[in-house]
């Protein structure tokens, strides 16, 4: 296939405004012509000479005059000598009257007492005298905008009324237009140089670079370019940046839409919208479409749908043009979404979605790598140490790393620093996993001793339990919503957990409130273990419905299923009687876990003690301050309750 150069060729939608601008400039120039005039004349007028009006008369009475002309408007006399054109000088009369009533002689006046012969010589000699009525120059320009103003008005107004059912018209042909952002060539490019970690899923999406850069090479064996690419992952993991690093290794056009936006309240918009889409990146073949969270307009259809609905409309849209793209086309359509499961059949099977792509959430290596890209440009301290950052993110995505590192560098600036320390990257991490502290918030000395056993009591028992993990970090200090944090670090990235190792999780969540009824009462437990007891709530029902790891329904799951039939009837996708069951499976594990953690904090009590008073005067207790206070902590006799 021969190679095609983007047609970048975009639509002036500016019209409106250049007419407007025109308009302004045409007045503007209207104006200047007449102050122009204006000045010209008043220029003209100041250019003569002024004389008194009894020696204009005087030497108009004199036979050997050189007055040619006498000029007379209003009080102004302008006198225009012999061989001249113009007025050359001028005098203002005292009064009202004519020039005769002030001693200016008539033309009989003039020639009296010459002879017949020379008379008309005489007459010759006698200045023209022409009356004319006072010219008010600024007068004249008054009348003259007075009624070019509102013609202009006038022309004006119905322009703009033209534009206004112009842009309104456009407007309404444009409905079923796509509102796709073009990126092109000209556009700052993304390669996969910018997008750390995430090396499978590059080296997937590196065979569509190369085959849009050199389609021959897949010609000459047959092979067909993929007709669509799906990336699959959790929010924040960077999909739509692998997207544009595909559009910028390839050098290609990038049309850009999000689901929602095929979406309309009028049914066939969205389907008008999927072919003008699909129309202008073929025009700009080769080229790239990308549809981020597609899953608003392909989700499953079943039987309650039907063909007036506009999602199923625009949804069967797409599978029309994917099917009816040629070989030759060009276009390759990348979508992205976080909800694989949600996606209609007919989108997922090949020679449409051919190649699916899971971007996963980053392992250490990755986050790394992620920090380093986001750090990079910032001035940071020798003792930032990224690493241990990317040990203590695990489970975070490229989105929330990004955040980590801009937060480091706002609270760099309030804090004065001239570049990122260590601390703010700690305080920047904390602000982000669980908020920020709430310096307002002042606790008595009674809560802050209820906050210590409590989180005291969730570091003993995480501590002690074999298959839970370390204790990061204790504080009392109150962040976010919560009145104190317990911070437990893997040591290293896991993909799986087992069913002890949930256990331990379950405990370990129970062994604040349990330290709280160990050593206040039974009845002076508080409302500060609701997150906890939540927390142990949805992760025994995951692990009854979802993981299968209750001991009646072991290896039984209820995947929530639209077109299921208890789904459809009473909105779970399990039975009553089976609803009971898990109910009671999940009672199950919450008491276990809460004998596990009771037990294990009696065993410890000194240890709990001791931790408790440490906090209360140091309020955080770091991972190495944690060690000699928690070495004596011990696991219960009571083995089957651990293994």
């Amino acid at each position: 296939m021969a190679e095609k150069k983007p047609n970048l060729n975009m639509k002036n939608l500016n019209g409106g405004k250049s007419n407007a601008v025109r308009s302004v400039i045409f007045m503007f120039l209207v104006i200047c012509l007449t102050m122009l005039f204006v000045s010209n004349m008043n220029q003209n007028i100041a250019q003569k000479a002024e004389v008194a009006i009894s020696d204009v008369i005087m030497r108009a009475n004199d036979p050997e005059s050189n007055i040619a002309k006498i000029t007379v408007s209003g009080n102004t006399v302008d006198v225009t000598l012999k061989g001249e054109n113009q007025p050359t000088e001028t005098s203002r009369k005292d009064g009202s009257g004519t020039l005769y009533d002030m001693g200016l002689k008539t033309l009989d006046e003039f020639c009296e007492g010459v002879s017949e012969n020379e008379v008309s010589k005489c007459q010759q000699k006698y200045p023209v005298i022409e009356y004319k009525e006072d010219v008010n120059v600024w007068g004249i320009v008054l009348d003259v905008m007075l009624t070019i103003l509102p013609i202009v008005a006038i022309v004006i107004f119905l322009s703009w009324m033209m534009r206004q059912a112009t842009a309104a018209n456009n407007q309404s042909m444009s409905f079923g237009k796509a509102r796709a952002q073009l990126y092109g060539p000209d556009k700052k490019k993304v390669t996969f140089k910018d997008v750390a970690g995430n090396e499978a899923a590059k080296q997937d999406l590196t065979e569509i670079v190369d085959f849009l850069k050199n389609p021959k090479k897949y010609e000459k064996l047959g092979a067909k370019i993929p007709r669509g690419v799906l990336l699959a992952g959790d929010p924040g993991t960077g999909k739509t940046l692998m997207a544009r690093a595909v559009a910028g290794e390839a050098n290609v056009p990038f049309f850009s839409i999000s689901g929602s936006e095929f979406a309309e309240m009028f049914v066939g918009v969205g389907a008008s919208r999927v072919r003008d889409l699909f129309s202008k990146a073929k025009k700009n073949a080769p080229s790239i479409i990308f549809i981020d969270e597609i899953d608003a307009v392909a989700h499953k259809r079943d039987a309650r749908g039907g063909a007036g609905r506009e999602d199923e409309q625009t949804l069967n849209q797409i599978l029309v043009e994917m099917d009816g793209f040629d070989n030759d086309s060009g276009v390759i359509v990348i979508a992205a979404t976080n909800r694989v499961d949600m996606l209609d059949k007919a989108l997922l099977r090949p020679g449409r979605f051919d190649r699916h792509v899971n971007v996963t959430l980053p392992e250490r290596k990755d986050r790394l790598e992620i920090l380093k890209v986001h750090f990079k440009g910032k001035p940071i301290e020798a003792d930032v140490n990224l690493e241990a950052l990317a040990k203590k993110t695990a489970g975070s995505s490229g989105a929330d790393l990004a955040n980590i590192a801009n937060e480091a560098a706002i609270t760099a600036a309030r804090e004065g620093h001239k570049a990122i320390s260590n601390a703010d990257v700690t305080e920047s991490f904390e602000r982000v996993a669980i908020g920020p502290e709430r310096k307002s918030k002042v606790m008595n000395e009674k809560e802050r001793k209820i906050t210590a056993y409590h989180e005291a009591g969730h570091a003993i028992v995480g501590h002690v339990l074999p298959d839970s993990d370390p204790v990061h970090k204790v504080t009392i200090i109150p962040r976010g919503m919560t009145g104190g944090v317990t911070w437990f670090l893997p040591p290293e990235d896991r993909s799986y957990k087992n069913v002890y190792e949930l256990k331990d999780i379950l405990a370990r969540a129970m062994g604040g409130r349990v330290a709280e009824k160990l050593i206040f009462g039974t009845d002076a437990i508080t409302t500060g273990a609701s997150s906890d007891l939540r927390n142990v709530a949805e992760l025994s029902k995951s692990m009854i419905i979802e993981e299968g790891m209750g001991s009646s329904l072991r290896n039984v799951v209820f995947p929530n299923e639209a077109t299921g039939y208890y789904t459809i009837t009473t909105g779970k996708p399990y039975s009553e009687k089976t609803a009971e069951l898990i109910d009671a499976e999940v009672k199950k594990l919450s008491d276990e876990a809460a004998k596990r953690a009771e037990e294990v904090l009696k065993a410890n009590k000194k240890v709990l003690d001791r931790l408790a008073e440490e906090l209360l005067k140091h309020e955080t207790l770091e991972e190495k301050e944690l060690e000699p206070i928690l070495k004596d902590a011990k696991l219960p006799i009571t083995a089957k309750l651990y293994k």
